[in-house]
């Protein structure tokens, strides 16, 4: 465009140059036989006027003068026959308002005009006259002027119209760029389509273009999900295997965020091969589907529920909240028992459900709800039995108190980071991954997330945690120039002025802020993918790196991920774990690989634990690592 740019305006100046000299010169000629004519006529008149005197040389030189003061003349001058100069006359200076540059540039090439003097038969000599060129000259500049002005005019017009049909061309051409690199970053933008007759193919084609790329990615997006059912779910109840779903509860159990307690229950259709005997194997599958999809609908109402198949006879589902396990069980058992009991024989269901604080190991979970379990098999039909386990390391203390003490630690500033790598497959850090611990007692140790957190979240204070947490990474930054992440909160970004005052945060620190990442939860994309995009738009400006943690089956659900605005996403431990042996679970990280380097992100592996699943992870070319594995085996920079 600066080329198309820089012709047109090269040709309109030669153009206006061109026009200008070629009117210049016309005028030049036309003044130049005007002078020539002049000459002439003024030298056969003064010649005549003198052959009247008889030969008298003073009258004649008198007649001469009155003629040079009463007329515009440089030079008069009269010759005898002999060719001596019997008078002249010549006028001094005379310019006129023309620069001498342009006199020099434009010369007026005028003979002088002469005539014969004589008296009778006798020839008395001649006279020359020239006329006086500096008036052309003042005429011819005057011309050069008005010409130039009026050429001028036209050319701001040619310009202004050339740069309009310029723009008319250059603005699709730029929308045709941003979508372009738009598509460079994974997101599928549409653009106007052209008025220019070209460049309407043209935006039609990358229109075309750019909804077929969206098309195959979601298609890749379902073929996604068949490859999780495939990996993950049981194929007659279609809940998690167990597999995946101790990976799942593992997680949650080791996440920051969540509820400081929860609620296990498992289900056990008791004597499963005396009912197969009795009802035949299509009835007992009809009853455990039965089951299932009563258990089924918690997680599907309930974010951040678990369901699992985790042998024939027993399912398992984890509540991730308070004091809600006994109801849950007595509600499952209530709709399951007018549906259970009517089978040949009669069905015996065993429920147990416990409520424990998540710090407990899930090896303690499974040990009090299989006690409890003993329990409810000891009755007949549906029978639920429950049991609430104390947590000895948490005192009892209301919200109130909670508040204070997570206020206090922050304005007293114990608070620190806990970096973890994050890897490639050289060793090399890719970046520190640094969850925030406070001192909630000036003398007492330092606590993870997943004591404080919860408290935070009932108590608003998430964003006021998550800011320190920030502000810590940034100073960690500046001292020592490796780059950081850290975790917030998806709540924060419901807080009124949250993003305003991380912004505020960020641009004082704009050096550290390129080496800064933050994280946010997968619920962060599914529940809040507005504030999750606002927040994108705001801080990436500013060179901060933005990802999801903790991600997961879930991403492949999420309308608009390639608009959310992302560098990175972590892949949750329970999508990693056990890769290495298992194939569907390889092919179903491999495709999710492939979705998200389509939307130009990276993706790195949280929770690696094995060696054998770290090197799974490489062969599908994961870009990082992290997790215990990962923190035994980095090179240190």
């Amino acid at each position: 465009m600066r080329q198309v740019a820089v012709l047109l305006l090269a040709v309109l100046l030669l153009a206006l140059m061109a026009s200008v000299a070629v009117s210049a010169s016309s005028v030049r000629e036309v003044l130049q036989t005007q002078l020539q004519l002049k000459n002439e006529d003024n030298a056969g008149a003064l010649a005549l006027a003198l052959s009247q005197q008889q030969g008298d040389e003073s009258l004649m030189s008198l007649l001469i003068s009155a003629q040079f003061d009463t007329g515009a003349y440089q030079s008069l001058r009269w010759k005898r026959a002999d060719g001596t100069v019997a008078f002249e006359k010549t006028a001094r200076g005379g310019q006129g308002g023309a620069p001498g540059w342009f006199i020099a540039w434009l010369p007026l090439d005028v003979h002088p005009g002469v005539a014969q003097v004589s008296d009778g038969w006798k020839a008395l000599g001649s006279v020359e006259v020239r006329s006086q060129s500096a008036f052309a000259h003042e005429t011819l500049w005057q011309s050069f002027l008005r010409i130039a002005a009026w050429l001028a005019g036209v050319g701001v017009v040619a310009v202004g119209l050339a740069a309009l049909g310029l723009r008319r061309i250059r603005e699709p051409l730029d929308a045709a760029v941003q979508q372009a690199n738009a598509l460079v970053q994974g997101q599928f933008m549409t653009i106007e389509e052209a008025r220019v007759p070209e460049l309407a193919r043209l935006t039609g084609a990358l229109n075309t273009m750019v909804a077929k790329v969206r098309s195959l990615f979601e298609a890749q997006a379902e073929q996604l999900q068949v490859l999780q059912r495939q990996a993950y779910c049981d194929g007659l109840t279609g809940l998690t295997v167990r597999k995946q779903f101790l990976a799942e509860f593992e997680s949650a159990l080791n996440r920051d965020d969540g509820p400081v307690r929860g609620g296990f229950i498992l289900l056990r259709l008791c004597s499963l091969a005396e009912l197969n005997q009795r009802q035949g194997h299509q009835q007992v599958d009809q009853l455990i589907q039965a089951i299932a999809r009563a258990v089924k609908a918690y997680p599907d109402r309930v974010r951040g529920c678990l369901a699992g198949r985790l042998n024939g006879a027993d399912l398992a589902l984890w509540l991730p909240a308070p004091d809600v396990a006994e109801d849950t069980a007595q509600a499952l058992a209530e709709a399951l028992r007018s549906g259970l009991h009517g089978g040949e024989g009669g069905v015996h269901l065993a429920v147990a459900a416990v409520d424990m604080g998540r710090s407990r190991p899930m090896s303690q979970w499974f040990a009090e709800a299989d006690a409890v379990l003993a329990r409810a098999e000891q009755g007949t039909g549906v029978c639920v039995a429950f049991q609430r386990v104390a947590d000895e390391d948490q005192p009892a203390q209301g919200e109130r108190v909670w508040r204070q003490q997570i206020s206090d630690c922050l304005d007293a500033g114990r608070a620190r980071l806990q970096p973890f790598p994050v890897m490639d497959r050289q060793g090399l850090l890719l970046h520190w991954e640094c969850p925030l611990q406070l001192q909630l007692l000036p003398q007492g140790e330092f606590l993870q997330a997943a004591r404080w957190l919860p408290l935070a979240l009932r108590s608003k204070l998430s964003a006021e945690t998550d800011l320190r947490a920030v502000q810590l990474a940034l100073t960690a930054i500046a001292e020592d120039g490796q780059p950081r992440c850290v975790n917030l909160a998806p709540a924060s970004l419901q807080e009124g002025g949250f993003v305003a005052r991380l912004r505020e945060l960020v641009f004082q620190s704009p050096q550290s802020a390129r080496r800064l990442g933050l994280e946010l939860g997968e619920s962060a994309a599914q529940l809040h993918f507005e504030l999750l995009h606002e927040l994108g738009r705001q801080i990436r400006p500013l060179g901060v790196v933005l990802g999801l943690e903790h991600a997961g089956a879930g991403l492949a659900q999420v309308d608009r991920l390639y608009q959310a605005g992302l560098d990175y996403v972590k892949l949750d431990a329970a999508v990693v774990s056990g890769i290495s042996g298992d194939a569907s679970r390889a092919a179903f990280v491999r495709g999710l690989v492939i979705m998200l380097r389509s939307l130009a992100l990276k993706v790195y592996a949280e929770g690696v634990n094995d060696g054998l699943d770290a090197q799974a992870l490489w062969d599908i070319e994961i870009d990082g690592i992290t997790g215990p594995w990962a923190t035994g085996q980095m090179i240190k920079p």
